[in-house]
């Protein structure tokens, strides 16, 4: 147990705010990431359940994809080019960029689009916060940053010094963010969609109207079953995805060897260049169906902290991709001797002496595919909660032993009612599948961004492979995202509405938490401005044991003076305590609550730092019992290392904290609002009011620490605008 004690005056102490970290009262849960590489088995087991959550919505894309394509009396040249696409495709795009590339750039084991823009945050200061804030919050440990990141390159420089450049990377990032939600709504919708219809064809009686219904029970059970988490179902359902993983190329060969052995032969790029020349237009339209033969690429890389890169690589090489490149052979090669069943989906080239054990697996399997990408959502909308770009909503913890399993309530029902709504309102699959493209598409062309400025920022890439990468991936996405445009009006509005909608939230909600820190910043309440207050005449210490909660840490919340002004009175042993959510997954066990003395009788500080992967688990009588340990300790280890305050003096303040532990308890937060006067611009009175509206209601920060309610005291006080 380390102690660091400050210089300075207490402001100097509180900024710092790292005198003595105290291990969490339950150990260093959660950390999981630590047991994954212990030899090759354990590798291959996370391989294996990688199949049940990661692969769900990549390996189920043959049920969509030729369906999903306006395909006008095509002939074998045809069909030989859309099937070199899809290979070169998934080899580029799937091998190359997110099994080669990708997985490499995680965020101390964490993956995706938040946290690659988390990553860029903490090692180049290219956050939206002022240098000097993203330096505090940007990690209670450097340990682990790569050599030369101290001397920034050019493009750092510029990034630190252009708030508008900052401003676009995070408006990028906040996209990304928005269409992996919008992907946790189609994704379900298409997947069940699409395996559903597979009873049309030996009952061509059945309505699609019936399908669409069937296909809305079967999710709305889905999504009710979400509360029970997903680590079990997914590992039960591992073998549904590994038997579909398995049959389906073996269909494929089938296929190869009755209809067209010579299927082979697409691989050869040539045979793109005369697809277009051929089709002129029209061929490019069509890669709007074609991209979905990647989807669900994007979970490869998100899902990552849920497992290791050494486990989705082997997962995805031994197994998902060449299983997909034998699948879409197959169809091809039965769609070139029966050209115009494309409209007939998946189900047609499947043999009918199989065909009902593949409609069961191909329905399970598409359920598991949609659980993927929900329990996706459910990680984003919670990285982005803690980092407050995200209204409050309720998360809970589904498994006691993985933290990054989580599930929302709010969240959940919300997307049930928009994926019911999807099928209900736009059953016709092409629809959904134009929707669906452009989700695809620009999350590709995002990461393609990110992992950019990765490589030039912090990874030092040498520039000839920078340009290589990003030429190569911005063209071949960039022509993708231009077809998929295209389908705005027949489908892909959708996914815009959604993101437009839940981009309008996150930015009202960032910019109100902005204006009220800044009006925090400028009128906070240092030191000797508290020590004055408590001076004054008819101002009282009364008995208890006192957490005044801030979010400023070099300084006081303005809501302080408000309180002491109009209560006269402050506790004899107060905490001013700080939720503070720093840009790293996690936060070491040891690091995770940090006070101080700040110089006053009976006043210290507190800092709970988290993580945007961890879990505030804490109980209230739990979280009391932590901190006054942690304030004895250091209280103590002070006394030891001769520091000011005798022994004497070092027992009567571990006295008071006793005695004020045991006189009670109380939790103290600010409850601020705007007040909008007449002399705001429209912008400011849009979105304060905007803010207004969702602060409202939203969820307090205080029940996720398990204050009991009757300890828990609010203090109104009005912010002018």
């Amino acid at each position: 147990m380390a102690t660091n004690q400050p210089v300075g005056p207490p402001e100097a102490a509180a900024a710092a705010a790292l005198e003595i970290g105290v291990e969490s009262g339950r150990g260093p849960r959660g950390r999981h990431r630590l047991d994954k590489g212990k030899g090759r088995g354990a590798t291959l087991i996370l391989a294996y359940k990688t199949l049940g959550v990661v692969f769900g919505g990549l390996v189920t894309s043959p049920l969509y994809v030729y369906p999903s394509m306006p395909l006008k009396s095509p002939t074998e040249e045809d069909y030989l080019g859309i099937y070199s696409i899809m290979f070169w495709t998934l080899t580029l795009i799937g091998v190359v960029k997110y099994a080669g590339v990708a997985l490499k750039a995680d965020d101390q084991g964490e993956g995706g689009t938040f946290a690659l823009y988390s990553l860029l945050c903490r090692k180049v200061n290219v956050g939206i916060l002022h240098p000097k804030h993203v330096e505090l919050n940007s990690g209670v440990s450097q340990h682990g940053l790569p050599e030369g990141t101290e001397k920034q390159s050019r493009l750092g420089k510029f990034f630190e010094q252009s708030i508008v450049a900052r401003r676009v990377l995070l408006f990028i990032a906040m996209l990304g963010m928005c269409m992996l939600i919008g992907d946790g709504i189609l994704t379900p919708a298409i997947s069940v969609l699409s395996a559903m219809d597979g009873v049309r064809a030996p009952f061509p009686s059945v309505s699609k109207s019936l399908v669409e219904a069937l296909s809305a029970i079967v999710l709305i059970v889905l999504f009710l079953l979400q509360k029970f988490g997903t680590s079990k179902v997914s590992f039960l359902f591992s073998p549904i995805m590994g038997a579909w993983t398995l049959t389906t190329p073996l269909v494929g060969i089938y296929s190869i060897i009755k209809h067209y052995p010579s299927i082979f032969k697409a691989l050869s790029p040539h045979y793109i260049v005369h697809f277009f020349q051929r089709n002129g237009k029209e061929g490019w339209l069509l890669l709007g169906g074609t991209v979905l033969c990647i989807t669900g690429s994007e979970a490869l890389f998100a899902d990552l902290g849920h497992f290791n890169r050494a486990s989705i690589q082997i997962a995805f090489l031994c197994s998902i991709y060449p299983s997909l490149v034998l699948t879409y052979a197959g169809q091809t090669a039965y769609l070139i001797r029966h050209p115009n069943d494309h409209d007939d989906g998946f189900y047609k080239f499947i043999p009918g002496s199989i065909y009902w054990p593949m409609f069961v697996v191909a329905t399970l399997s598409a359920i598991v595919a949609s659980q993927s990408l929900i329990s996706a959502t459910f990680s984003v909308i919670k990285q982005s909660v803690v980092l407050d770009y995200f209204p409050r909503v309720k998360v809970v913890h589904t498994s006691p032993n993985k933290e990054g399993e989580v599930y929302s309530p709010e969240i959940n029902y919300i997307l049930m009612i928009l994926c019911v709504a999807v099928i209900l309102i736009f059953g016709d699959g092409k629809d959904i599948g134009n929707a669906f493209g452009v989700v695809v598409s620009l999350v590709m062309l995002i990461t393609t961004i990110l992992l950019t400025l990765v490589m030039i920022m912090i990874w030092r890439t040498p520039m000839v492979l920078v340009v290589l990468y990003f030429c190569v991936f911005f063209v071949m996405e960039g022509v993708y995202v231009s077809a998929v445009f295209t389908k705005i009006p027949e489908g892909g509005w959708i996914p815009f509405a959604i993101s437009i909608i839940l981009a309008f939230i996150m930015f009202g909600w960032f910019y109100g938490r902005q204006r009220k820190m800044e009006y925090e910043l400028t009128r906070k309440i240092n030191f000797n401005r508290l020590e004055i207050l408590l001076s004054e005449p008819g101002i009282q210490r009364v008995p208890g044991l006192c957490f005044f909660y801030t979010n400023i840490q070099d300084g006081l919340t303005p809501i302080l003076g408000h309180y002491i002004k109009n209560m006269r009175s402050l506790h004899k042993v107060t905490v001013f305590t700080t939720l503070r959510y720093l840009l790293v997954p996690k936060v070491a066990p040891h690091e995770r609550i940090v006070v101080n003395k700040l110089g006053l009788k009976g006043v210290y500080g507190c800092v709970i730092q988290y993580g945007y992967a961890d879990s505030l688990n804490h109980e209230g009588d739990d979280l009391v019992t932590q901190v006054t340990n942690a304030l004895i300790a250091h209280l103590q280890t002070c006394s030891s290392f001769s520091l000011p305050g005798s022994p004497v003096e070092v027992h009567q303040e571990v006295a008071d904290i006793e005695e004020a532990k045991l006189a009670g308890v109380v939790h103290i937060r600010g409850k601020t609002r705007f007040y909008i006067t007449n002399n705001c611009g429209w912008f400011d009175k849009i979105l304060l009011g905007f803010y207004e509206v969702l602060h409202s209601n939203c969820r307090s920060a205080l029940p996720a620490l398990g204050v009991p309610l009757p300890q828990r005291i609010e203090v109104g006080m009005l912010y002018e605008a």
